[in-house]
């Protein structure tokens, strides 16, 4: 039997494949592979880039203006759909790869699937070294893409054309399994892009990829049930997982039926709408005092869908039960198996419907005395409204600012944030009406993500309004997408916090025993040679304006609320620019965070931090 073949170079070859796969979930087959995000250069541009105009299919191209900000926006882009679309990004060799690098352990870390696409030096060595290629004088296979192996689920080189065929299809694998999924980087020499091989017409047919929900293990279950039933104080804690999976209504109905209170990780907010009776809002160290005071006493932790970080733990001090324990619902046993706990392992929404049926066997119910949760959690709505309505003498409290913010959105806008005080208030204050509202970059919490990751929301949701909330430290390290933005005709509308600098990291240091240094932006001081002067007088409204957006300012919150509104009215990305105060965020409800504090200094205030950080280490648990 002649195998029919179709003569195409690699790179032809690679856009032919991928325009060619689909993702099928619960019986709704959608094409996976949307399209590709680069910056063109030498590496790529006469491969790829010869391919993506000559041949791309149905695949669209979109323009990068940095190589991480494309790759935050393609992770976005995924992460708003649940993981079921993505866009692979294309680089040229050395730098333009090397950017990319960021942005990849930042979808990996968070489980998201992104396609990496980095030229490559030439695999025939002959023009060497070529611009731009990374030397290794001790092991000469090594390159700038090698670094990719340590922040990709999958990586692979593809040094002679017929190698594709391989790695395209593990590739794959990696991207549409929800247990195994991150970043997927293919390095691809550029010589070697440009190469033509007689193709298989098989490799190129439509490949469907099943993305069948996991079943938990009966055994698993049940034992799972037994342990549940022995105890009167669970919590349940919803992680991003339960999002991805679908989950939302399948956790209601598990919380509702057993009277068991539900909190919320960055990933996992807007699971449930705010004003359930039973969501008692974010746990950890940006958590809600309702939510942080069950934790504390919860003698079981029912984690769906959750990694565990340390700020959802509180640096594993959150749970002070001498008798807690922990049963993980998770797609990945890696995950499930954390903090010692049982474990379910498979699909969040199964597993949930299988323990809700063992559960209700056993006619069990929760041990929650009447009017306790609802009591915390009245508690709590009463201290967002006061930190929505604070006032400060000096201007307007960051809080507020978000309070008019939450009020005057639509419930159904998409809010985009990852880092600075921002994620802090937001976890504890926002009310998130919707599922898939809420999106929050908090695995890595990469400063640089919110403007790009919220052009790459907008790209996912055409029919929402998307939010970027960012503070000025963030938006002056990355915020070239805005560019791309207006190319692409996606609107999206920064509320830019101007605060003057990294003030997080500011209270940080300020709270274990510094002066302060080095985090505010002002100038450097003739007289002491120190960053103490006086506050650099930015102006981001006047920097976006000269990029084409639209720009106001607001100083006072009927100023913002009457900008948001005009804003709505735009019909492309607009930035307003919000003065708030410094250390305006709220802060504390029964949280901790372990930091290194210096045991040996010369200020007697990093001396008693340093002591009372090992009280408190001393009290968490270890697992």
């Amino acid at each position: 039997m002649t195998t029919i073949t179709i003569r195409l170079t690699m790179a032809q070859a690679l856009l032919r494949f991928l325009d060619q796969q689909y993702i099928s979930v619960d019986g709704q087959e959608t094409k996976f592979v949307h399209g590709v995000m680069g910056i063109f250069g030498h590496g790529n541009v006469t491969g790829i880039g010869e391919a993506l105009e000559r041949s791309a299919g149905d695949l669209i191209y979109i323009q990068g203006k940095n190589e991480q900000g494309m790759v935050h926006a393609a992770a976005a882009f995924a992460k708003q759909h649940n993981r079921n679309k993505i866009f692979a990004c294309t680089t040229s060799i050395g730098p333009g790869a090397l950017n990319m690098i960021t942005a990849a352990a930042t979808a990996t870390v968070n489980r998201i699937p992104v396609l990496l696409l980095p030229g490559d030096n030439f695999a025939s060595r002959q023009p060497d070294p070529v611009l731009q290629q990374l030397e290794v004088q001790g092991d000469y296979t090594i390159s700038a893409n090698d670094p990719f192996k340590s922040v990709s689920k999958y990586w692979d080189r593809i040094v002679r054309p017929e190698q594709l065929m391989t790695a395209a299809v593990q590739a794959m694998r990696v991207l549409t399994d929800p247990a195994e999924t991150g970043a997927v980087t293919l390095a691809l020499p550029q010589d070697v892009q440009a190469e033509a091989y007689d193709y298989p017409e098989a490799f190129f047919e439509k490949k469907v990829h099943y993305i069948d929900r996991r079943p938990a293990a009966p055994q698993a279950v049940e034992r799972a049930a037994e342990l549940v039933a022995g105890k009167k104080r669970p919590l349940l804690v919803a992680g991003g997982g339960v999002l991805y999976a679908s989950a939302a209504a399948e956790l209601t109905k598990f919380a509702e039926a057993f009277g068991i209170p539900v909190a919320e990780t960055q990933a996992g907010k807007s699971a449930l709408p705010w004003d359930h009776p039973l969501n008692v809002g974010g746990i950890g160290v940006t958590g809600t005092l309702a939510a942080n005071v069950l934790a504390k006493q919860a003698d079981l932790i029912i984690g769906v869908g959750t990694r565990y970080s340390d700020f959802t733990t509180a640096s594993k001090s959150a749970f002070a039960n001498p008798d807690v324990q922990f049963l993980n619902l998770n797609i990945s046993a890696f995950d499930s198996a954390k903090l010692n706990g049982a474990a379910i392992t498979g699909d969040a929404r199964e597993a949930l419907k299988a323990l809700h049926d063992a559960l209700s066997e056993r006619g069990y119910e929760s041990g929650y005395a009447s009017g306790e949760v609802a009591g915390l959690k009245e508690q709590w709505d009463r201290e967002v409204d006061r930190l929505y309505s604070a006032e400060c003498d000096a201007g307007l409290a960051q809080t507020r600012a978000l309070g008019v913010v939450n009020r005057t959105i639509d419930p159904s806008s998409v809010v985009v944030c990852a880092a600075g005080s921002l994620p802090g208030d937001l976890h504890r204050l926002w009310r998130a009406a919707e599922p898939k509202t809420y999106h929050m970059e908090y695995g890595f919490s990469c400063m640089g993500y919110e403007v790009s990751g919220a052009f790459g929301a907008a790209l996912a949701e055409p029919n929402r309004e998307v939010y970027a909330l960012v503070g000025d430290g963030s938006y002056l390290l990355l915020h070239s997408e805005l560019v791309t933005s207006l190319q692409e005709g996606r609107k999206m509308t920064v509320v830019l916090f101007n605060n003057h600098g990294f003030q997080c990291i500011h209270n940080l240091q300020r709270g274990h025993g510094s002066d302060g240094f080095g985090n505010e932006f002002r100038y450097r001081e003739a007289a002491t040679g120190k960053l103490t002067g006086s506050y650099m007088p930015i102006d981001f409204a006047a920097h976006a304006a000269s990029l084409g957006l639209k720009a106001y300012k607001a100083e006072t919150a009927e100023e913002l609320e009457a900008v948001l509104q005009q804003a709505k009215g735009e019909t492309l990305s607009t930035l307003i620019e919000v003065a708030v105060v410094p250390g305006t965020n709220s802060d504390g409800y029964e949280s901790w965070w372990q930091v290194g504090v210096p045991e040996v200094s010369a200020s007697g205030k990093v001396l008693s931090a340093h002591e009372e950080m090992k009280k408190r280490i001393q009290a968490a648990k270890s697992f």
